[in-house]
């Protein structure tokens, strides 16, 4: 099996990722396609699934001519997508508008809808989710009313990881289990879609994917998709995971007392559950594991590291225009210029509520703001406070999911970030816990190689590809100093959300950009 290879596909929010991995979970190659989203109006966030799928492809193509081996020797392929997207097909298997994203929050209405045919605390009690505009129902129930031509073409509602397998050979428009659970339409104690709230919300099963667990074999690759790909025809092809589920498994988040910290796009907080707990504040999810018949605890924040992207775009444009000129990292400059700046960067607080406040606040009108603001902060002081509030907005979510009764020994660090060892550190300060970082940083890739090769009998469980594939790197103490000064600057934190909270500043400020 030594010339035997996997390879994980992860299609993100703004970009695909493929690599090519040994049975030891080294990367022999790998690639990147990086691609947008569309903000039509304020709160609303839209990618075309085309160009997600064509770009996806080619990195395929990039990694497998990167490896320089035999594409026959590539075994399975296993793939890991954001969840709770939401594509509209109609009978041809066309697209009928753009896909809804995970981030987009215009179902606010929808939202209340679902709330007056069936109580939050109820809906929780069956979901494992709070009733928020980022799943699917509130989704489905948007389009029906808003746009009732295309909802009079629909024939199939799919999230992005069945439209991808679909487009890479399935037959079906299958969805693996932990994406379904991020639907919002499912029984997540039971796993299976609710027929309550199918028939509450006149839902025809018959629109839906198949639910399947994650690691089966579900088709091959194509004469044509081959093409595309690299991948040499008849490769087989697996379900995998949402991307945090599929990150859960590249980061060990198999037992008990394991907690994951994904900071990406979005940030996530997972830990394992044997059992579907369910939070007595009814603030954090309970969604399916990758292990079938196994659970994970999560909290989500909707904006994180895309915070810090949006910063050096539209601010650090001095310090991108160096970088691009003397061949650097933009990251690596503004790295340079925050080790000037002391924890706490100088008592300014960021809320990182740009796309929404998720786990544990769950309110669709906050909005991200900076305060404390002096004539003595700088440009480094307020790079600090992005990457400090994002970090704070994970703090926020392991205080609730701690609060539900778990008990976590170990957390491991995920996601681009963990390059930075300022970074690193600065989430074990504010955690004020021991993190270890890993070999293979992109979880959620490795996570869909892992299911690749679960699906074709290399591993004969998750777990086992766990222990064969993922390498623990390095770890981080908290400095009890610094650790105190992000105490007082998260009581901060959570007492100016309330105040903001409690004046309707959120709300006015949200009402006020939908004219725009």
């Amino acid at each position: 099996m030594s010339d035997k290879y996997l390879a994980g596909i992860d299609i993100g929010t703004t970009g695909a990722k493929v690599a090519i991995f040994d049975l030891k979970g080294n990367i022999i190659s790998s690639a990147y396609k990086e691609y947008t989203c569309s903000y039509p109006r304020p709160n609303w966030v839209e990618q075309d699934p085309l160009v997600l799928i064509e770009s996806t492809m080619d990195a395929c193509r990039k990694a497998v001519a990167k490896s320089k081996i035999n594409p026959e020797n590539i075994s399975s392929i296993g793939l890991s997508s954001q969840r709770s997207c939401t594509i509209f097909i109609d009978k041809q298997g066309n697209i009928l508008r753009p896909m809804i994203s995970w981030q987009d929050n215009r179902a606010n209405t929808e939202v209340k809808e679902i709330e007056s045919k069936i109580s939050n605390h109820d809906y929780y009690n069956l979901t494992g989710l709070p009733n928020n505009t980022t799943w699917l129902l509130p989704k489905i129930l948007w389009v029906r009313k808003n746009e009732p031509k295309i909802w009079g073409k629909v024939n199939k509602v799919v999230q992005l990881q069945d439209f991808a397998l679909k487009a890479f050979g399935a037959e079906e428009y299958y969805n693996d289990i932990p994406d379904v659970a991020m639907s919002g339409m499912m029984d997540t104690d039971k796993l299976t879609w609710s027929s309550k709230l199918l028939s509450l919300f006149d839902i025809d099963k018959g629109l839906l994917p198949v639910p399947i667990s994650s690691g089966k074999k579900i088709g091959v690759i194509s004469e044509k998709v081959s093409q595309k790909t690299g991948f040499a025809k008849g490769t087989i092809l697996c379900v995998g995971a949402g991307d945090q589920n599929s990150a859960a498994v590249g980061a060990g988040i198999v037992y008990n007392g394991y907690m994951s910290v994904s900071i990406g796009t979005a940030a996530n907080v997972i830990a394992y559950l044997d059992k579907p707990l369910r939070d007595p504040k009814e603030k954090n999810m309970i969604t399916s594991h990758a292990i079938y018949g196994k659970w994970q605890l999560e909290g989500y924040q909707a904006g994180a590291a895309s915070i810090y992207k949006w910063f050096r775009d539209e601010i650090a444009i001095i310090e991108k225009a160096y970088a691009s000129i003397y061949k650097k990292d933009a990251y690596e400059v503004l790295n340079e210029l925050i080790k000037k700046v002391p924890p706490g960067s100088k008592g300014l607080i960021l809320m990182p509520y740009f796309a929404s406040a998720t786990a544990p606040r769950w309110n669709p009108d906050a909005r991200g703001l900076i305060a404390g603001l002096t004539f003595a902060h700088d440009r480094g002081c307020i790079a600090r406070s992005f990457i400090e509030g994002i970090t704070l907005g994970v703090k926020d979510m392991i205080v609730s999911m701690l609060g539900s009764g778990i008990s976590i020994n170990t957390i491991r660090i995920l996601g681009g970030p963990t390059k930075s060892e300022l970074w690193n550190q600065m989430q074990a300060d504010i955690y004020n816990r021991k993190v270890e970082t890993l070999k293979v940083t992109d979880a959620a890739i490795l996570g869909a190689a892992i299911l690749a090769g679960v699906g074709i009998g290399t591993f004969n469980s998750i777990e086992e590809g766990v222990l064969e594939m993922v390498k623990f790197d390095k770890e981080y103490e908290p400095i009890k100093e610094n650790t105190e000064i992000y105490n007082e600057l998260y009581s901060i934190y959570c007492k100016m959300y309330e105040a903001l909270e409690e004046r309707k500043i959120f709300s006015l400020l949200a009402k006020m950009q939908e004219r725009f």
